[in-house]
């Protein structure tokens, strides 16, 4: 019997049946995925992949507390499952007591349905998006430009049981599509993207269309020294740069004193204003369109993830409520080390609470300021201060009188994004976004425009 004729639960209950251990957890992540890619207006490529792993966390308990051995593998044969098992044990009797060691999850409901085969993606996702891309190539040639890009569906089906009893199952379908338009002497760039689960919801036209306006806006060239400008920040910059504070929101290291959010004296900052717009930064399994996963998932431990939650019920939280800080996230362990609850990572962020406004009616509200299209090359210099660096991509405008006169060099930027928060002047209206820079880890986040008055455009880069 091959590793894809074995049902993913049996595996699991395969694999638990053989543990020797005094704890195991058994994640089998089964997973598919479809793409297409073009290049010159035309397709180029396609395919369609499978695979499984299988994490295996072993417990043991000891005089002086409970060890955990972790050992994850791709394509296991039943032939495999025993030994994959046992080095899980074996990791476990060689490692000291797990600092994270909590009572493995138990009483949350069966996932109904766990004995049922996973989900699979395949071409057919892109029945619909297909035509329309092949209309959009048409009219791009058309109108003297190209389109690059790429279009990505992926499903995973994670299968999770204990030794306590636990057997649930979550489906995570998680699509992108990221679109390039240039000039045919290439002089000339701009990007768009879109998170979907299906990409019913995604229309190539108005991409195109978008991109259009924005290589019109780049005939004109203006050189700007660097400084600090008034910025509008489209929501995929703002998901990028939130997403980056939400990873460094770790409850154990803020009351440690290495963070952002830590309190000058001790402490942390939970209950202090960090913006004075009445914006709430939260995070909800359920969150319609951005759903995730409604229980931990965790193949490692490390910060604030622990292998001992694995199971945990996730609700949703609000880290931050009209700008007061209100949560960090804590594993069970760092939560009781802490005296902060318990607040487990969720794979969705949403910041709402701006105005019902457009990016174009921010535009229109400006005098003399930067629209940007991304971010990328976003790294930390300073994680007391959360300082980050990185690059603007793929078009930076010029607005002048409440219009888009030109384009402009792009920059190095070096910014907070907690500072970004309390400086912003204005949000907009919440949308779906795509953060470019952190998509290959982070799909579901959903986005305001932001005004900075002072966004630091520290130096001038050449990059495209």
């Amino acid at each position: 019997m091959s590793a894809r004729s074995s049902k993913p639960h049996e595996v699991v209950e395969r694999a638990l049946e053989l543990s020797r251990a005094d704890g195991c957890v058994v994640i089998a992540d089964e997973r598919s995925t479809a793409n297409l890619r073009w290049a010159g207006n035309a397709l180029t490529t396609n395919g369609v992949t499978r695979g499984r792993t299988l994490t295996v966390v072993a417990t043991v308990d000891g005089k002086e507390g409970t060890a955990s051995g972790v050992v994850s593998r791709s394509a296991v044969t039943p032939d495999e499952l025993e030994p994959l098992v046992r080095a899980a044990e074996a990791a476990a009797r060689g490692a000291g007591p797990a600092e994270d060691a909590q009572p493995l999850v138990t009483g949350v409901e069966r996932s109904p349905e766990f004995t049922e085969a996973p989900a699979e993606t395949s071409s057919a996702v892109f029945a619909d998006f297909a035509p329309a891309l092949g209309e959009a190539f048409a009219r791009a040639r058309a109108g003297g430009r190209e389109l690059y890009g790429f279009a990505n569906h992926e499903m995973v089906s994670s299968y999770v049981g204990t030794s306590t009893g636990l057997r649930l199952r979550h489906d995570q379908p998680v699509g992108t599509l990221e679109l390039n338009a240039k000039s045919p002497d290439r002089t000339r760039s701009a990007w768009a993207g879109r998170s979907t689960r299906d990409f019913k919801d995604v229309d190539p036209a108005a991409l195109d269309a978008e991109l259009a306006v924005r290589l019109g806006w780049a005939e004109r060239r203006v050189e700007l020294p660097a400084g600090r400008y008034e910025t509008l920040l489209p929501p995929t910059a703002v998901a990028d740069l939130l997403i980056y504070q939400m990873w460094s929101a770790s409850g154990r290291d803020a009351v440690e004193g290495r963070t952002v959010f830590s309190k000058p004296g001790g402490g942390t900052r939970v209950g202090e204003k960090l913006t004075d717009l009445p914006l709430t930064l939260r995070s909800d399994p359920n969150e319609p369109g951005l759903e995730s996963a409604p229980f931990v998932i965790a193949h490692s431990s490390g910060g604030d993830q622990s292998v001992f939650d694995n199971g945990l019920p996730l609700t949703a939280t609000e880290w931050m409520r009209e700008g007061e800080l209100r949560h960090l996230t804590t594993s069970r362990h760092s939560a009781g080390l802490t005296g902060l609850p318990v607040a487990p990572g969720i794979d969705n962020i949403v910041l709402n609470g701006g105005e019902d406004r457009s990016l174009e009616e921010m535009v229109a509200n400006t005098g003399r300021g930067l629209l940007l299209t991304c971010l990328w090359y976003i790294r930390e210099v300073d994680p007391a201060s959360l300082l980050l660096t990185g690059l603007t991509r793929d078009g930076v405008y010029l607005v002048e009188n409440g219009e888009v006169t030109g384009e402009v060099n792009n920059f190095r930027f070096n910014e907070s994004p907690v500072g970004v928060l309390g400086r912003a002047t204005e949000a907009g209206r919440t949308e779906k976004t795509l953060p470019r820079e952190w998509s290959d880890w982070f799909t579901r986040a959903a986005m305001p425009a932001l005004r900075v008055p002072d966004f630091n455009m520290s130096s001038v880069s050449q990059g495209v």
